[in-house]
């Protein structure tokens, strides 16, 4: 069982396809407090599965125990391996501190994770003037860097965005190009892929860059991860989940219909049926919204065709700028193999991501999003208080890495450490 550190861990997506996959998390690190009780909650979970003491988990969800109340069933040692920290210089030290006690005497297999993505992004660099050069959040690789140097596992797997491949420094240089030369001087030899999660199981189109890196010199090591066909369409993901309008729904669980499907099983989103879903709770919209929200669907529905926002009716649109995001009102289509990219926008607001349901009329719920990343559908979401908050959640889910995607690359990196072995 290779033990793993999960850092810039997030909500957990990465790490719970590795804990899928038979692999032990050690710590996870992480500087947003509220995906930090995300990450408590989860392992709290684990530990209660493995105890079968799951009804402890289940008196939390339905609100008959505080949050404390609930960590309080809990080792105060499984609490502790998730760690609150920014990653930065002045971090590293009371970072390593509570990573090496929380280690031990056995060697770490692997590290995990990616840096904030919003730097190497080509959306974020073209809306900052200065392109992001110059951006202190694109040279976290080099913390990364530095916990390869002190706790030398045999692999790390780095996450990251299409934009990190042209991502520039203040000098010219590619910001990959130097992330690789420097894992080769802490003794990695580094191999990539681009990989679509749409490729893995999930219903979704989101392309990433999974660099894989094997300590010592090492030619043709990456791992083979065979693509999982898909024969199942987006609207797998809605098929059980009650209808509500805008505004409608609730954070507290609910139960799901009959689902005679396979996919949300397959997936692991799903473990048996009619279970309950928490954070099906739908944004309320004006009117207007709500208005050119009916007009997408309706144009989906009748000729499978987008709505650009200049072809609306005039007395919809309200943006000054027409020229550019011209479909930034968009369906997530169920009638089609995968979805949109689901990102951390869709915290701000859900036009890019309205419901197929015209009836339904509304965009989409966190647990809907939550199923296209294939979180598992028991899979809770906190806020920095004891009180969740439907924003805050959509905002993890945005940023994570869809489980299914996690999933594959770690079944095929155990494949590399039998081998190994």
């Amino acid at each position: 069982m290779p033990r793993f550190l999960d850092l810039f861990a997030g909500a957990g997506g990465l790490s719970e396809g590795f804990l899928r996959a038979d692999y032990q998390a050690v710590a996870h690190v992480e500087m947003d407090v509220a995906a930090c009780y995300t990450l408590k909650t989860r392992t709290a979970y684990h530990w209660l599965r493995e105890h079968h003491q799951l009804e402890v988990y289940e008196q939390y969800l339905n609100g008959a125990i505080t949050r404390s109340q609930f960590y309080e069933y809990i080792p105060q040692n499984v609490l502790d391996s998730v760690l609150n920290y920014e990653i930065s210089t002045e971090t590293l030290p009371a970072i390593f501190e509570r990573v090496d006690a929380l280690i031990g005497d056995d060697p770490l297999d692997l590290i995990v994770g990616g840096p904030p993505c919003q730097a190497y992004s080509i959306v974020g660099r073209s809306r900052s003037e200065t392109g992001m050069v110059g951006d202190q959040r694109n040279y976290l690789y080099r913390h990364y860097a530095d916990f390869l140097r002190r706790y030398q596992p045999r692999y790390f797997v780095f996450e990251n965005v299409l934009g990190l491949l042209s991502a520039k420094d203040e000098d010219g240089t590619l910001h990959f190009d130097n992330m690789r030369a420097l894992f080769r001087e802490c003794g990695y030899s580094t191999e990539f892929r681009t990989l679509n999660a749409s490729d893995y199981g999930v219903l979704q189109n989101r392309k990433r860059i999974i660099l894989i890196g094997m300590r010592g010199e090492h030619e043709g090591f990456y791992p083979n991860i065979p693509v999982v066909p898909n024969n199942y369409y987006v609207s797998e993901i809605f098929d059980d989940l009650p209808a509500i309008q805008a505004g409608g729904g609730t954070i507290e669980p609910v139960p799901t219909a009959h689902y005679d499907g396979r996919y949300l099983y397959e997936s692991g989103i799903k473990e048996y049926d009619t279970e309950p879903v928490t954070f099906h709770q739908a944004r309320p919209h004006i009117d207007q919204d709500l208005q050119i929200y009916r007009i997408v669907v309706d144009t989906w529905n009748k000729t499978g065709t987008r709505v650009s926002y200049a072809d609306l009716p005039s007395t919809l649109q309200s943006h000054e700028n027409r020229e550019s995001f011209l479909d930034r009102f968009k369906v997530v289509a169920g009638n089609l193999p995968r979805a949109q990219t689901v990102v951390a926008h869709i915290a701000r607001d859900g036009h890019y991501y309205i419901h197929p349901d015209i009836e339904q009329n509304r965009s989409i719920t966190p647990r809907e999003a939550a199923r296209l990343q294939t979180f598992p559908d028991n899979y809770y979401f906190e806020s920095k208080k004891d009180v969740p908050t439907r924003t805050l959640a959509f905002k993890q889910i945005g940023n994570a890495v869809p489980v299914c995607l996690a999933y594959h690359v770690a079944m095929a990196l155990a494949d590399r450490f039998e081998e190994d072995d």
